[in-house]
């Protein structure tokens, strides 16, 4: 019994994806835009996870800061922050625990894997967000890497 004109297409479309899937890194397989991919590297086994780098910015292009700054306008409508850690000896859980006025606003669980990772999130803005921030960059033991301190503006 051969395959139907309907299910051609379908089937041909099943093999495309089935033959990409074989091309491209598995890593890419279970990261989003907030991962940098994995590589073969390996961080020495007793290595501590290090935070590198800790920005504020505009946006994000290609897992780097666009338009660092300390202070963002309201009508930007979002603001992010990106960590950077090397070397990351295990698969590990960071937060980024948003503060406005010194109150958390929101925490954001975020993964890391081997052997670095760059990592950020971001919150949308809205009028009442005016005033001071910072962001407690930290392990899920509470450890804190980094604070960053901005504010938002008119």
């Amino acid at each position: 019994m051969g395959i139907g004109r309907k299910t051609a297409p379908f089937v041909v479309f099943l093999l495309l994806v089935a033959f990409a899937n074989v091309l491209m890194p598995y890593p890419l397989l279970g990261a989003d835009e907030n991962h940098a991919p994995a590589t073969k590297e390996k961080a020495p086994k007793d290595a501590e996870l290090t935070l590198v780098q800790s920005v504020m910015c505009e946006s994000v292009q290609n897992l780097k800061p666009v338009n660092e700054a300390l202070t963002f306008s309201v009508a930007l409508g979002h603001v992010y922050c990106v960590s950077a850690f090397k070397p990351v000896p295990k698969p590990t859980v960071i937060f980024h625990r948003w503060y406005r006025r010194n109150e958390l606003s929101t925490q954001i669980r975020l993964k890391v894997y081997p052997p670095h990772w760059t990592t950020y999130s971001v919150i949308q803005l809205r009028e009442e967000d005016k005033g001071p921030w910072h962001i407690e960059v930290t392990d899920q033991n509470g450890k804190i890497f980094d604070v960053v301190r901005f504010s938002i503006t008119d």
